[in-house]
């Protein structure tokens, strides 16, 4: 089992004192919060391919780097990130690649059915005015979806007219970044 791996590991790694050489603040270095994906290929990519370390930014994860609404959790950790964590800029980090790029949702559904639930509770979610077509939606190309999160961002009522918001794409075999679009 990989949890009891991790477990083994982690108690090394106390024992060991290990935690020492991460050891920072709860505010950013960089004053910077970053929004991108939770694609597995970036996990250490992005930060070496920016020059950033343990403590530097603030990091939001979520499938595709999308944000479709003004007050999601998202939005409510960026905000939190900004007002309580001294954050001053917001950088929206979309990848090429991406599988929220297509998602086929009628396979998602039948796979969801194949993995035992109940097709009547999605049905019943449909009914109830949860549209999962829209939920699961991707994107047609990362640089219109990154466009997107960063205007939710920028037009938030809640967000201080002062903090720039930027766009970028990255590649996950080379970890090149593209910029989409700065302030």
């Amino acid at each position: 089992m990989h949890l009891d791996e991790m477990l083994e590991f982690n108690k090394q790694f106390v024992e060991n004192k290990q935690y020492t050489a991460y050891t920072t603040d709860t505010y950013p270095n960089k004053k910077m919060v970053i929004f991108t994906c939770m694609e597995s290929r970036l996990i250490e990519l992005l930060l070496k391919s920016l020059n950033i370390h343990n403590g530097d930014v603030k990091m939001v994860k979520n499938a595709g780097a999308i944000i479709r609404k003004p007050f999601d959790s998202i939005m409510k950790s960026i905000l939190v990130a900004v007002f309580k964590l001294k954050a001053d800029e917001v950088v929206v980090i979309g990848h090429h690649d991406c599988g929220m790029s297509s998602v086929d949702t009628e396979a998602l559904k039948k796979t969801m059915v194949e993995r035992g639930i109940d097709a009547e509770k999605i049905n019943t979610l449909t009914h109830g005015g949860i549209n999962l077509d829209e939920e699961f939606h991707g994107f047609d190309t990362v640089e219109e979806s990154v466009m997107q999160s960063v205007g939710i961002i920028r037009n938030h009522p809640l967000l201080p007219k002062e903090v720039k918001v930027h766009g970028l794409v990255i590649n996950p075999d080379t970890g090149k970044v593209d910029v989409v679009t700065r302030e």
